[in-house]
Parts: C-alpha cells; sequence; structure tokens
C-alpha cells in the first residue's frame, strides 16, 4: 500500500465502521473454526496492528509486514508483544520450519502479483488440518480511485478465487461476499466517484458518530448470516481453504460451509 494509506489504516482501524465489522465477522469466522487453545496463527499483511489482538484469543500469534512504517506502528499499538517480521509474498516468509494452524489474509492477496503462487507457499506453512482464512476485495467494475489510493492490482470474482485456491492445491470449504447490506450504498459511492472524477475516495474517513455505529452494527451483523450461509453479493469475498483430505476423510469443518 502507499505510506499515505498505512497512517489512514493506523489513524481509523480501531474506530471505522468497515474495520470493526470486518473484525466481528472474521472473529466468528475463527470460532466456527475450532482450533485448538495453544493454536499457531500468522496474520500476513498485518499492517498497522489492528486484527492481532482479536487474533490472540485463538492462539499464539505472529505477523508478516513488508512496510517497516507499518511493523512499528504495529508494534508500539500492542506493547511489542507480537512476533511481527519482515517479508513478503511469495518469495520471503522467514518462519523456517514453523507450521501454522491458521493462515490469515485479510484483504491482502489483492496487492500480490503472484496471487496463485502464494496460495501455493502458504500450504507449505499449513500444520496438519490447517486452515487458510482470507478476504479480498469483491467486482472488477469497481475498481477505481479507491483501489489505486491501496494499491489494489485486481479485484476477485468468486469463480477466480475458487480457481486460484484449487489450482493452488487447497479445498475451498467456505466461499462467500460479505458487506452485502451496505453494498448499494458503497457502489452509489464508488460511482459518484467515478462520475465526478474525485482524486480521494468517498468513505475512508470516520462517518460521524451515529452513522458509524449503525453502518458498523449493519455490516458486523452479517456474522449471523455467514454462519449459516453464503451471501450472494457483496462489496468483498471471504473464503476458508484447507489442505486436500484423503480421500474418505473428513476435513471436520463441513458446519461452516455455506
Amino acid at each position: 500500500m502507499s505510506p499515505d494509506a498505512y497512517l489512514e489504516m493506523a489513524r481509523t482501524e480501531d474506530r471505522h465502521w468497515w474495520f470493526a465489522g470486518r473484525r466481528a465477522i472474521l472473529k466468528s469466522i475463527i470460532f466456527s473454526l475450532g482450533l485448538s487453545p495453544n493454536a499457531h496463527i500468522l496474520e500476513i499483511g498485518s499492517g498497522t496492528g489492528g486484527n492481532l489482538e482479536m487474533l490472540s484469543g485463538f492462539g499464539k500469534v505472529s505477523g508478516l509486514e513488508m512496510d517497516a512504517t507499518a511493523r512499528a506502528i504495529a508494534a508500539e499499538k500492542t506493547g511489542g508483544r507480537f512476533d511481527i517480521r519482515d517479508g513478503c509474498c511469495p518469495s520471503l516468509i522467514p518462519f523456517g520450519d514453523v507450521k501454522f494452524d491458521l493462515i490469515c489474509l485479510f484483504d491482502v492477496l489483492e496487492h500480490i502479483k503472484e496471487d496463485e503462487e502464494t496460495l501455493l507457499a502458504l500450504k507449505g506453512l499449513l500444520a496438519k488440518g490447517g486452515r487458510v482464512l482470507l478476504t479480498v476485495p469483491a467486482y472488477d467494475f469497481l475498481l477505481g480511485v479507491h483501489d489505486a489510493f491501496l494499491y489494489h492490482k485486481r479485484r476477485y470474482s468468486a469463480a477466480a478465487l475458487r480457481q486460484k485456491a484449487v489450482a493452488a492445491g487447497f479445498q475451498v470449504v467456505k466461499l462467500s461476499h460479505f458487506n452485502a447490506f451496505l453494498f448499494p450504498v458503497a457502489c452509489a459511492m464508488r460511482l459518484k466517484d467515478r462520475l465526478l472524477k474525485s482524486p480521494v475516495s468517498s468513505g475512508t474517513r470516520i462517518p460521524p458518530p451515529p452513522s458509524n455505529s449503525i453502518f458498523r452494527s449493519l455490516f458486523s451483523s452479517e456474522r449471523f448470516l455467514l454462519r449459516k450461509c453464503n451471501l450472494p453479493f457483496g462489496m468483498s469475498l471471504l473464503a476458508v481453504l484447507s489442505q486436500e483430505p484423503p480421500v474418505g476423510k473428513s476435513t471436520g469443518v463441513e458446519s461452516i460451509a455455506g
């Protein structure tokens, strides 16, 4: 991402409705995975550290972040409690022989040119029965100034994300859109930015407290639906991936499959 994007993230990720709502959804999905209390968790693209505390409720957390400023902010924010290492995907993932029960990429894969190669590299980092949980922005037609600000290389269709995961040797346990309730509002804002040729994306700043609270409640409430089914549309995609199971063996995670 751009340096300004990291600074914007550091200022807003604790309070902005989008970050708070996404954390609530991710927390619900992770809870459904039934990780052991001593699970090893890796967040790739840990940014300025906004998800580390949430993830630490499920096990021992490490982070991978290529931007030095973001790593410094994350270390200060979390009191240096997490092992956050410099690296990038797919070529530099400095964790040696460590195997992880859960690898998280929250709006990261769209920044990486070699996205399929990255998924393949992550498979080698998983412990037996391990999962990958990732989110990406959806729909190419929504590419705009917001994506440029964040250095997105692409947005994904559900079919494209599934194809890349399967090509890397993963079983797709769950694949769903999310951020569906606010989808019409978000599309309208993106269209406005495009028509007005706005140099700055709408919606990056924290709205007034009443609006921020309403948006957060609407967005985070999708977690109840996502536990039971998949959503057919939304601004983002969420996927749970596992290593291909042996023939005739269960993965043990069918309960969250939509």
